[in-house]
């Protein structure tokens, strides 16, 4: 039989159960403008009932309150956090593309291509063509070339700032995830150290979601959390959890407790990938020195987004098949030869490959390299043949030396990466300036000027290190180099170093010293013997802008560069805005769907602060009432 103040108790557990409830309903509302703050609810059940042994069975024990936990959906927290890397990745390239964008952009307020190019090729020409030997329009016409030649080297300036900021930004993800890669780890320890008491420690896993959530932007992110068990009997789950974090495709970043750290480290000057990279750039390596993927294709985010625009190369990097190895005339260093099928990699003009060394993979195996040469040869079918000799390091950069199995094995440097960054558009910035001055010197140097002296180059490329210019002598002309020269002379043959139109870039482009000097040397007829009033030179020259015969770029001819650039950089922006527009949107819905479960309605709890204050006051009412009751059986009849 029950105590007599069995009714007592029951009232004192409904009493507990709805203050319970009152103080979880007080800290929804307090924290209803809490980001990352999830709706908190009782759970209670009623209380085991007593086995009385009377004829009406069994009876009840009050209410228990089982737990405080968070309401929480744990599936749209991982639809979120997928989105938001895609939020990441967009921002960044819709924030550069629209950078890149402005400095292409030639809408008459600023002089763009188009203008300074019409300067030259139409006005400059024009008055040129009226009165050819006279010195005030050839100075002119110079001076126009010039204003190209700026116009070109102010654009790669302003690219390799732009590659230069990105890169900056990179490091700054970095430390981003570090930090909240280590704030991650110890809310997981103080988590597991709470529940392993039995309750839910409910703030400290609002707080590690919302850190989730600003890590998921940065980089894609995969979640996982394991119930740890009791090793003596498995059956039995401890309260603690393992909470696992991978990133970029599955690298671990956060195990329970641990967290890798990243680190940033700067290419050395003999570890560039592309001719037109900014000394610098950082690769990212783990905290125990292993590489960080960072061109994996499952990588998302922020940093997926900066990688792809400061070394996104359309796809384009070098590789080929390996054909032969050998050494050096000294012994001293190994030597490779890759053939090569793509186009890009056939015509020096494109060419992006690093003039200062690099790192080179040879069947998985990577060798640093110094120098490379370029080379042209025929098979037996008299079909051209393309491939490319790499000089590798010292045995200190290379400890392995290099072995003949590597015959036959995929070469590469650097990796495909099939986004349009600042590598891409260097890289069509250097093949028209490259194509355009070849053309255009050519038929100069294939003429005279007024005193009939032969005609010399207008463009050229200024030194890095010296105030010397480049050449371009015709012995590395490698595009008018034929089978028959082949028969008689061997493979053509050019060096990374020698003065070929591969030396000449957007940044070091230049009007020739000589030519600025004295604009009478301006050849502008094609016979010595013609009156120094003729203009059929120069009606060449206006033909090079407009004829795809004479030159051609992607198609195009020498005055269309812009709008073949240009619409690159308007798909890529309008492609990085709609996709941003599109995501974000998304993400918004996502956001508000998983608010609609975990977040706090000011409405729905007002109504749950009446309705728990009506269950205390009746359950103080209950105790009251059998107060009354005990003092009229204890008091009052002697019992």
């Amino acid at each position: 039989m029950p105590s007599q103040f069995f009714g007592l108790n029951i009232a004192y557990t409904g009493l507990l159960a709805n203050n319970a409830a009152l103080n979880t309903t007080s800290n929804n509302i307090a924290n209803v403008q809490t980001e990352g703050y999830s709706r908190q609810q009782v759970n209670q059940q009623a209380a085991s009932a007593l086995q009385i042994f009377q004829t009406y069975g069994c009876a009840g024990a009050g209410v228990e309150t089982l737990s405080i936990e968070r309401i929480r959906d744990e599936f749209y927290d991982g639809r979120f956090w997928d989105n938001n890397a895609k939020v990441g990745e967009y921002s960044q390239k819709q924030y550069y593309m629209t950078q890149i964008e402005t400095y292409f952009d030639d809408n008459g307020k600023n002089a763009g291509f188009k203008t300074i190019f019409d300067q030259l090729m139409t006005t400059g020409l024009q008055e040129l063509m009226k009165t050819p030997d006279d010195a005030t329009a050839k100075s002119q016409f110079v001076g126009y070339a010039g204003a190209l030649a700026e116009y070109f080297n102010g654009l790669a300036g302003n690219m390799e700032k732009l590659q230069k900021d990105v890169n900056q930004e990179i490091k700054l993800k970095v430390d981003e995830i570090n930090s909240l890669a280590g704030e991650i780890a110890t809310l997981n320890k103080q988590i597991n150290t709470i529940e392993l008491t039995g309750v839910n420690a409910n703030e400290l896993r609002d707080r590690r979601a919302l850190l989730i959530d600003q890590l998921s932007e940065i980089v894609d992110v995969d979640v996982k959390e394991i119930p740890i068990t009791d090793t003596n009997n498995p059956e039995r789950e401890t309260g603690a959890n393992r909470f696992i974090i991978k990133i970029a495709g599955g690298q671990i970043l956060v195990d329970d407790s641990d967290y890798n750290g990243l680190e940033c480290v700067a290419r050395e000057n003999y570890e560039k990938v592309n001719q037109t990279d900014i000394e610098g750039l950082y690769d990212i390596y783990w905290s125990n020195g292993q590489k960080f993927n960072l061109y994996n294709a499952a990588m998302g985010g922020a940093l997926k987004g900066l990688v792809e625009m400061r070394d996104g190369n359309n796809g384009e990097n070098f590789t080929g098949l390996v054909t032969g190895t050998g050494v050096t005339g000294d012994g001293s260093r190994d030597t490779v030869t890759i053939q090569v099928s793509r186009d890009y990699l056939q015509d020096l003009n494109k060419c992006n490959l690093s003039d200062n060394g690099g790192v080179i993979n040879l069947g998985n195996q990577e060798f640093y390299y110094d120098s490379w040469s370029f080379q042209i040869s025929y098979d037996a079918d008299g079909k051209e043949v393309y491939s490319y000799t790499f000089t590798l390091s010292d045995r200190e950069k290379n400890p392995v030396r290099l072995t003949n199995d590597r015959v036959g094995k995929t070469a590469s440097i650097g990796s495909a990466i099939a986004y349009q960054g600042v590598p891409y558009y260097m890289k069509q910035m250097n093949e028209w300036v490259r194509t355009f001055s070849q053309k255009f010197n050519d038929i100069l140097t294939s003429g005279y000027d007024s005193a009939g002296e032969q005609g010399i180059k207008m463009f050229t490329g200024d030194h890095a290190t010296t105030d010397e210019q480049f050449d371009f002598p015709e012995e590395y002309r490698y595009d008018t180099f034929t089978y028959e020269d082949f028969q008689r002379n061997g493979a053509f043959t050019v060096d990374v170093s020698n003065d070929s139109y591969y030396r000449l870039k957007a940044s070091n482009f230049s009007v020739l010293a000589a030519m600025e000097l004295d604009p009478s040397r301006l050849a502008n007829r094609k016979d010595r013997g013609d009156g120094v009033e003729q203009n059929d030179l120069l009606e060449e020259l206006k033909d090079l802008a407009t004829n795809k015969n004479r030159m051609s770029f992607r198609g195009s001819s020498a005055s269309e560069f812009l709008q073949c650039v240009l619409s690159d950089v308007a798909l890529n922006a309008q492609r990085a805005n709609t996709f941003y527009q599109n995501f974000k949107d998304i993400s918004g819905t996502i956001d508000t769907q998983r608010a609609s479960i975990s977040g706090v309605d000011e409405d729905e709890e007002a109504v749950n602060l009446v309705k728990y204050q009506n269950g205390y006051n009746l359950a103080s009412k209950m105790i009251q009432t059998l107060t009354e009751i005990y003092d009229r059986l204890i008091l009052q009849t002697g019992v």
